[in-house]
């Protein structure tokens, strides 16, 4: 059965960036893709602005090209691909100045829902807010989508909100994080919140700790510059892992609404407790003979920038009192692979003896790829000589349980966009939360900034340095292996 596409209303979008790589291997194609779907109509505007001259002729070649690189398996929709670039407009802007932004002005209908996508560093998104209002274009259904990174601590978080709230109330803000537009993500909520079978667990009492990993097996690569100056805790951390953090320990919100779902994770980033000394391990990765080591892709051979990052916290409120989160990402591990395991205690009295070994419930939410669900559970070992005990998985991998059309989920950019059109919020950061979450961030960085500290080195393809593993030996626990 093939999923149900709803559409939405006519609308304009404004690619502010139209031209920069995002535009090239997500935007366009997402939009691309939600048209061939049929989630919206011909009669959609959809502008590039860029500082490039260039005319409508040419940002249709751009994104033709951008199309057949990144969605070659629509190659053969021939009028698709005519009528989407039909839709395509162009108009050379500044954002720091004038030119542009009267012809600009004149191509956005008033009576559609206006979104301005800000594909542009952050330094520019109050002067691009500024000048949208004062063009007359930040009134009634307008609404604007922000990339990462928001800010670089607290005090930058806060002046980008303080710039954008001048101009755009926050119910048209939308700060995007392409974590929270991955399906499995959202089936958290799913999991938690639609099956009686999980929430009256889903505690301290039944749960023993939470794992969340984030794993990836390249390196920083053309990134070098940006993630020298940020790292695993801000790239990271500060966004996609507590987002998953949040999902994973938040109450239940009175109703799926924007506020009320973001109201619960709010509450979660602000009962985090401080990092207890120890509780952080950071690394960088080493060179093989054939891949250069980390400080070498960034282009600074002093850096003390850490791309390998873990932490055990504590969540202090009544549902999660003494249950340890363990959270580590990093680059060039063993796989690319992300994961949230949640491992529940043993059963609190053994009638097999010893020798039947210890075993535990894990529930794993596979994130990427292959994504799925998993619930290992005890059961004897077949055959004869006594009761043997074994671990064995119930697996719900989506292209195996909702066949392979069903579980050809669309691009977390496509399902985003679309909340954007809709007005839905629900999986887009509020100022207040984006502002929580640095204020707990901020002081982790400073401690070892302040104590000089540089990141233990690991070797590509492993899990991370030796400590990583001892933060969760020392509890009598183990990371699950980082594999395919």
């Amino acid at each position: 059965m093939a999923s149900r596409v709803i559409p939405v209303d006519p609308f304009d979008l404004v690619i502010f960036g139209g031209t920069g790589d995002l535009a090239r291997r997500k935007i366009l194609p997402a939009l691309y893709r939600r048209f061939v779907a049929g989630q919206f109509e011909r009669d959609t505007r959809l502008i590039g602005a860029a500082r490039g001259a260039m005319d409508a002729e040419g940002y249709r070649a751009f994104a033709r090209d951008a199309l057949a690189e990144f969605a070659p398996e629509l190659a053969g929709r021939k009028r698709a691909l005519a009528d989407f670039l039909a839709m395509l407009d162009h108009v050379t802007l500044d954002a720091r100045g004038e030119e542009g932004w009267d012809i600009l002005a004149e191509k956005i209908r008033k009576d559609r829902i206006r979104a301005f996508y800000f594909s542009v560093g952050p330094t520019l998104f109050g002067d691009l807010a500024r000048r949208l209002q004062r063009h007359g274009l930040a009134h009634g259904d307008a609404r604007i989508v922000v990339e990462k990174p928001f800010g670089h601590d607290l005090e930058s978080a806060r002046a980008l909100n303080r710039g954008l709230a001048r101009h755009f109330d926050e119910h048209q803000i939308y700060r995007i994080d392409h974590y929270l537009g991955k399906e499995t993500v959202q089936n958290l909520m799913a999991i938690r919140f639609g099956n009686v079978l999980f929430e009256p667990l889903w505690n301290s009492q039944y749960v023993d700790h939470i794992q969340i990993t984030v794993a990836e097996s390249v390196g920083v690569g053309g990134r070098g510059e940006y993630y020298d100056r940020a790292g695993a805790m801000r790239d990271m951390v500060q966004n996609h892992l507590m987002q998953l953090l949040c999902l994973i320990a938040m109450e239940p919100p009175a109703k799926f609404d924007p506020d009320a779902v973001r109201d619960e994770k709010l509450k979660v980033i602000r009962a985090l407790d401080p990092v207890a000394p120890g509780a952080v391990v950071r690394g960088q990765y080493e060179g093989t003979d054939t891949l250069p080591d980390y400080r070498t892709e960034a282009g600074n051979p002093e850096s003390t920038t850490e791309s390998f990052i873990a932490l055990k916290l504590h969540v202090s409120n009544w549902r999660w009192a003494g249950t340890p989160f363990y959270l580590r990402t990093g680059k060039r591990l063993r796989e690319r692979t992300s994961e949230i395991a949640v491992v529940f205690k043993d059963a609190p009295h053994s009638i097999f003896g010893p020798e039947a070994g210890r075993h535990r419930n894990i529930l794993t939410i596979r994130l990427q790829p292959n994504e799925g669900i998993e619930l290992g559970v005890t059961i004897k070992e077949p055959g004869p000589g006594g009761m043997r005990l074994i671990d064995v998985p119930l697996d719900m991998t989506f292209a195996e349980a909702l066949g392979p059309e069903e579980a050809d989920f669309p691009d977390a950019y496509e399902r985003l966009i679309m909340d954007v059109i809709r007005g839905n919020q629900t999986l887009f950061m509020r100022g207040d939360e984006v502002e929580a979450a640095w204020a707990w961030t901020d002081p982790v960085i400073a401690e070892w900034e302040a104590a000089g500290t540089a990141p233990l080195p690991y070797a590509t393809g492993s899990s991370g340095p030796d400590d990583a593993l001892m933060l969760m030996h020392r509890d009598g626990r183990r990371w699950r292996e980082i594999r395919p």
